[in-house]
């Protein structure tokens, strides 16, 4: 036997915070060494963060990195174990994302990245040029300061491996494992048998077990040990690193980490048995043939020992069944975790939130009440760092820390309903009911003084006072109506946010959170600048659908028994009078159900569907119940509208990302904000389309009508083979 223990972590690092990052990188090196283990790895770009952006251009941040890893390697930090740092490092001109692997004070190799992740969230090639001399490791000139202090002159750099006296072991960083043709299939066949996978990969609902599938797949077939560390947390963005380190042994998982949680730190260890990763290979014939014949992969020979003989007291780790979340469970942990990064590391004392009793705002508090949760139970399982932010932002004093959620809640939340003319009695109740569950601040307050002051001045100004149109007023009236008490609202937000702490003799601010959804954004079914406009959100990528299942969830399990009766609800902004014969509705007024803004938002971001090839698809999913005719004016319509209200993207609250479809306009959905909203060209095209399909049609039915009275039409099927494709599957 070969047993070798490796560690791995989830670390919550912070874009440009150098101390907060060394800490965290140090007491995992500790955790490590007090586990016994010879191998430590870290996540991609920990020592600088990995969102830092438009930061990695400037030589300071390189620099600092280089300070940082003098720093660990002039102490006895990778004393007697394997650590593999993730930084920046400029070779000639270009600047690299790199794993720098240390041993003994000493740099053995630095590991550049050869495929960049640059798609959706990710845009490292703006940033990192991807490495592509793949056919030898070159000499690589380490900064004077470096040199001088490790008194080592040039270091290895490049695509390779290292290989020690017991074993070899490879980084292969984050994108290159989901690459056509990934580097540890060549490196196994070199007798790699230890993979290092230091990754930055963000939370996405769903995601996670793409991701365990290829470590999985990287070992079952080709036998290994594979190593794989995230960062975790919210570090400076929109995305929340979802950690999940792993160790992964010829295809079995034998030790997982937490997807979510609010530890700065948290390690992985396994005990690995390399010579069952030999006796696997040794019997794929196919492996062995492979191998014979393999293209050469340069190494770096290090004369050192990483293993032990075999010892009854070392025990294997064993297979775990791999631990999965329901996307409820993500919708409450993910962005729970994430509000409390941004909470504490923002030197807010707490948050607003405009409470309407519906199902988004309802959501959002959920999630707050959620994180109070989490760092209650955090504290007694006796997390330090939770407790110490904890008794920072709550203003606790002698001694005092949160030992209950509602209490915790009631110092750092504050919930307001700005109810008015057009609000009901039944979303103010169940407002006070779900804030009293969770234990805010809970504020009801009327609007209609400052809109009537509004629309009076609008009166002297114009001589003319707008209506509503159940009153007999334009569209142009009613939207102008709904508008203004949709931006006071946002106004009344930001002061209260300001001030209330004031009020109540407690230093700082609260951050005001928006309750828009992905879909509502998708469609722009909402006020530019009202109360999705705010300091952050994290439900604006979440689709609606989603979010009452999270309800439904969230009644039985956070306890808040009140989000089932808001579930139930019809959606309903309450921006209109409420009429015996009338009563507003969200899908009525957006003029489709939010099931149809779910799979328009998919075609159109996740299958890149024009308004024509949108058409086409729907043709096959909706055509048993619609007409050819009937969805194509649905098309036209969504993307009318989506092209209208683009423009409210430009200026989204930074929302939690979460789905694979948020047209998130900053960073993920970059496309234009003015748009022909006719669409000409494409809306032309699908009138056709619908011309051919309805033509066909009418032979079909001709045709059948005719078999059926006993007559034989030559040639009458051939009018359905000369559409496109399958035509009758469309209708």
């Amino acid at each position: 036997m070969r047993l070798l223990k490796v560690a791995t972590c989830n670390l919550n690092q912070w874009a440009m915070d150098f101390d907060c990052n060394m800490k965290n990188i140090k007491e995992s090196i500790c955790r490590a060494k007090e586990a016994g283990a010879v191998i430590r790895l870290g996540p991609e770009l920990e020592i600088t963060g990995y969102g830092c952006e438009d930061h990695f251009m400037e030589l300071d941040t390189v620099n600092h990195a280089w300070d940082c890893l003098k720093e660990l390697l002039l102490g006895d930090w990778t004393d007697g174990i394997l650590c593999s740092f993730g930084m920046p490092v400029i070779k000639g001109s270009e600047r690299y994302n790199c794993q720098v692997l240390c041993l003994n004070r000493k740099i053995v190799m630095i590991r550049p990245k050869m495929w960049l992740a640059n798609d959706g969230n990710y845009r490292e090639l703006r940033w990192f040029t991807a490495w592509k001399q793949k056919e030898h490791l070159e000499d690589f000139l380490l900064p004077n300061d470096i040199s001088e202090a490790l008194s080592q002159t040039t270091v290895p750099f490049g695509y390779g491996y290292i290989q020690f006296l017991d074993t070899a072991v490879a980084a292969e960083v984050c994108e290159e494992l989901f690459s056509p043709i990934p580097p540890h299939a060549e490196l196994a066949l070199n007798g790699v048998e230890v993979y290092l996978n230091a990754s930055g990969s963000h939370h996405q609902l769903r995601k996670l077990d793409l991701r365990l599938r290829a470590f999985i797949g990287a070992t079952h077939t080709r036998g290994g040990v594979y190593m794989y560390s995230n960062q975790q947390g919210c570090d400076g963005g929109r995305l929340y690193y979802d950690g999940c380190a792993c160790i992964v042994v010829n295809g079995d998982v034998v030790a997982q980490g937490s997807q979510f949680s609010l530890k700065d730190v948290e390690m992985v260890v396994a005990q690995v048995d390399l010579d069952a990763v030999a006796s696997l290979r040794g019997s794929i014939s196919s492996f062995q043939e492979q191998a014979s014949c393999k293209p050469k992969v340069s190494s770096v020979a290090v004369p050192y020992k990483l293993c032990q003989p075999f010892k009854l007291q070392m025990s294997l780790s064993s297979p775990l069944k791999i631990q999965y979340h329901s996307p409820e469970e993500e919708i409450a942990f993910g962005p729970g975790c994430w509000l409390w990064d941004y909470l504490r590391r923002s030197g807010a004392s707490g948050f607003l939130l405009p409470l309407s009793g519906g199902a988004d705002s309802s959501s959002v508090a959920a999630i707050v009440g959620c994180m109070c949760q989490l760092v209650v139970n955090e504290i007694s399982n006796g997390d330090e760092q939770v407790k110490a932010d904890a008794i920072r932002i709550g203003h606790y004093t002698d001694g005092q820390f949160p030992t209950d959620s509602k209490e915790f809640a009631r110092r750092i939340f504050y919930t307001v309903f700005m109810g008015s003319e057009n609000s009901s009695n039944a979303t103010r109740t169940r407002a006070k009911v779900l804030a009293e569950e969770i234990g805010s601040w809970h504020l009801d307050v009327s609007i209609d003084g400052v809109v009537s002051a509004l629309l009076s001045l609008f009166q002297t100004l114009t001589g003319k006072r707008p209506r509503y149109k159940v009153d007999g007023g334009s569209n142009i009236e009613n939207l102008g109506l709904q508008n203004i008490q949709a931006r006071m609202r946002m106004v009344l937000a930001f002061m209260l946010a300001s001030l209330l702490p004031w009020v109540h003799s407690k230093p700082g601010f609260y951050l005001v959170l928006g309750s828009s959804n992905v879909d509502e954004g998708l469609r722009g079914y909402l006020t530019k600048y009202d109360c999705s406009s705010a300091d952050i959100n994290p439900i604006g990528s979440i689709s609606k659908q989603d979010l009452r299942r999270f309800l439904r969830w969230a009644a039985v399990h956070l306890g808040y028994s009140s989000l089932a009766e808001v579930e139930a609800a019809p959606p309903t902004a309450e921006l209109e009078p409420i009429r015996s014969d009338y009563s507003q509705l969200d899908e009525v007024d957006m003029g489709m159900t939010y099931e149809e803004l779910s799979v328009y938002g998919r075609l159109r971001k996740i299958f890149r569907c024009g308004p024509v090839s949108m058409f086409k698809n729907l043709c096959y999913k909706w055509g048993t119940k619609l007409t050819p005719s009937e969805i194509g004016d649905k098309v036209k319509y969504f993307f009318k509208y989506y092209s209208i209200n683009r423009h409210k993207m430009t200026v989204l609250t930074p929302s939690y990302h979460a789905e694979s479809y948020s047209p998130e306009d900053n960073r993920f959905d970059l496309r234009q904000f003015l748009y022909n909203a006719r669409w000409p060209y494409q809306f032309r095209k699908i009138d056709e389309l619908v011309q051919q399909l309805d033509g066909d049609r009418v032979a079909i039915t001709k045709s059948t009508a005719q078999e059926t009275a006993g007559v034989t039409v030559d040639g009458g099927m051939g009018v359905v083979a000369a559409g496109s494709g399958n035509p009758s599957a469309g209708v």
